[in-house]
């Protein structure tokens, strides 16, 4: 078994070179870097990350920044000079990884783009995180979050029903999952190296990262030509399966399969919704899921506790669900002078992740270099 303390990180050994800003590509970078990977992030000058001026401050430090490029060491680079491009250039030559989530031709442009850094560097994992992918018809465009949700379908699945505005989901979950993708991708291209010494291009987007959030809706559309609509807190091919007022707070119900719905009914003391011929299968209580919804809110408000038979938990917010107010999360983060930061959630039997410059932000050095 590996040395627990001191191997080093999964990915030890490793360098990455992270030219990115705002959220997707740090994310990946991060990720990296808390399995041992050693990431620099490379910002461009003047003014490096625009998210290194987003509040809240904790001693003149973004904690937006510094939650998103903790473990990762920083340069920031005139790449307006040649001589900055040069640094540049060979930053990533003697790189195994590099990552970049700038509009499409921007790299291109800094003479880092896959065609160059392939030839320079065969053995390059060159990473690509872009708004909409490196090829089709909206592959110039500049992505966000919000934008990438809603083409994706997101929003139409999101929020309390029809004839209602438009809602996306809170968390920037395509930029976060394209990170995620962008990580996993990464990942599998070092193994392949490993059996061919050639690295390769990985491509991902958050426009494809929305995308995969909507298996269970394009899988019903696909199969049905059904369009799904927004639910509110319900499911689509289960019930029931969202949120209800209970007598001690609202509470996130799953009872989805016949054994959790039996358990459920007796729990409530309701043979009644047991021997409804609406609710008596799985398929049933999906069609009449607002039926059951209306069945269900008076016992479960009258109801004095839901004790441990059935899935249930109370939506909390972020003080809530943190370490700060949950002991069950304070695994999920470490908490240093500067500011308490969530670590990557991966759990390994032999190799645990270390944060010793979890709440170190990339600093900037700044190398400004005159052209000759």
């Amino acid at each position: 078994m590996a040395d627990e303390a001191n191997d080093g990180g999964l990915l030890a050994g490793i360098r990455v070179i992270e030219f990115s800003h705002v959220m997707a590509a740090p994310t990946c970078g991060m990720m990296l870097a808390d399995m041992g990977a050693d990431v620099i992030k490379v910002e461009r000058l003047p003014g490096g990350d625009s998210v290194r001026g987003s509040a809240p401050f904790t001693d003149d430090v973004s904690a937006p920044f510094t939650m998103m490029n903790r473990n990762k060491r920083g340069l920031a680079l005139d790449l307006r000079s040649e001589d900055g491009k040069a640094v540049f250039q060979r930053l990533i030559e003697g790189a195994d990884v590099f990552i970049e989530n700038y509009r499409m031709g921007a790299a291109d442009h800094y003479g880092v783009g896959y065609t160059e850094m392939q030839a320079a560097n065969p053995r390059l994992v060159y990473c690509s995180v872009s708004g909409f992918g490196r090829t089709g018809p909206y592959a110039e465009r500049g992505g966000f979050d919000l934008v990438a949700q809603g083409m994706s379908g997101l929003m139409s699945i999101t929020g309390e029903g029809p004839g209602r505005p438009p809602v996306k989901v809170g968390a920037p979950v395509t930029d976060i999952t394209a990170g995620i993708l962008a990580a996993m991708g990464i990942l599998g291209a070092i193994i392949k190296r490993g059996q061919t010494g050639r690295g390769q291009l990985v491509d991902t987007s958050l426009f494809e990262a929305g995308i995969t959030h909507t298996y269970w809706q394009s899988a019903i559309f696909m199969a049905s030509g059904v369009l799904p609509e927004a639910m509110g807190s319900a499911h689509p091919l289960m019930a029931p399966y969202q949120a209800f007022e209970t007598a001690d707070g609202w509470i996130n119900l799953g009872s989805a399969n016949q054994n959790l719905w039996q358990k459920l009914t007796e729990l409530l003391d309701a043979p009644e919704l047991a021997n409804d011929p609406r609710f008596a299968e799985p398929n049933a209580r999906r069609d009449n899921h607002v039926a059951l919804a209306e069945a269900l809110n008076t016992p479960i408000i009258m109801a004095p506790g839901h004790g441990d038979a059935i899935p249930f938990g109370h939506p909390l917010n972020a003080g809530q669900m943190g370490p700060r107010g949950n002991p069950v999360a304070s695994r999920l983060a470490k908490e240093a002078d500067v500011i308490l930061a969530l670590g990557t959630r991966l759990g390994f039997n032999s190799t645990f992740y270390t944060y010793d410059n979890i709440n170190k932000e990339a600093a900037i050095i700044q190398v400004e270099l005159e052209s000759t």
